[in-house]
């Protein structure tokens, strides 16, 4: 019998009620599942606050991100960067964000999120904390943006990446890894993703559930609800492996090592 795959979900919204009310459930399963750590998503100052208390609980098994998503950008104060920098200082913080622009939704006006998500980069440098990072149908901005610090940023990840094969590698060169959800399982709207994984290097390569988000729709026996949790980790892993390639194995392993570099994880 081959050894278990060893996982860790880069990005998870475990303070969301929909998991946080079964939250032992939710970690049990994942570990059942082979994922060995968690990131919890910060997406804004109070949610920051949540997941950092949530990581402190465990801090072998998880580890959380300081940051304030696009949508949540016209919210966002001059005076949240120094309680920012403050979570940034505890050990279980391994990232600033989730960052990022989004105009497709455009919750928070555009020039709000570009001067947010500026703010971020900049306190990634200053910090010297990976990028954890969020970017719809705002491409161009949002790789001008970034490509402004390149070199003073200590990498990062473009979360939940949906691009085609021209986004992939302008990401590539900027030197980011890619984050891959369930959306490669999605047989309506994941063919570009799903083309453009083929170009993506193993050693870009991290894994993510975005949970309770992003239900991976290969799952079997299909599931009644859609929540989705961690432990559904293993059809990513499954999806990728299907369309590079690959064992299964490699790309659990590749993707857990590359977590630990960008992180820092000691795990």
């Amino acid at each position: 019998m081959s050894d278990p795959l060893q996982l860790i979900d880069i990005g998870v919204n475990l303070t969301n009620k929909g998991l946080f009310n079964q939250l032992n459930a939710v970690v049990e399963n994942a570990k059942s599942a082979g994922v060995i750590h968690q990131i919890i998503t910060g997406t804004s100052l109070e949610e920051s606050v949540l997941a950092l208390e949530l990581a402190k609980t465990n801090r072998l098994y998880f580890s959380s991100t300081v940051g304030c998503h696009p949508h949540d950008a016209k919210d966002f104060k001059q005076s949240d960067i120094k309680i920012m920098q403050q979570l940034a200082q505890d050990e279980s913080v391994v990232a600033i964000g989730e960052c990022g622009l989004d105009f497709n939704r455009n919750y928070s006006p555009q020039d709000i999120q570009e001067e947010v998500f500026e703010t971020h980069v900049k306190l990634a440098c200053e910090l010297q904390l990976p990028l954890f990072m969020h970017q719809r149908d705002a491409h161009s901005r949002f790789a001008e943006i970034l490509s402004r610090y390149q070199g003073q940023y200590k990498s990062g990840v473009i979360h939940c990446f949906t691009g085609d094969k021209s986004q992939l590698r302008a990401c590539l060169d900027l030197g980011l890894y890619i984050g891959i959800t369930g959306w490669i399982c999605d047989e309506r709207r994941g063919h570009e993703l799903q083309e453009a994984v083929k170009y993506l290097p193993l050693d870009r390569l991290l894994i993510e559930t975005d949970s309770p988000y992003l239900l991976p729709r290969t799952i079997q026996p299909k599931p009644k609800g859609r929540t989705n949790t961690p432990q559904n980790l293993v059809w990513i892993v499954k999806q990728l492996a299907s369309i590079l390639g690959l064992p299964e194995a490699t790309i659990a392993s590749e993707s857990t090592k590359n977590a630990r570099n960008l992180f820092a994880l000691t795990i």
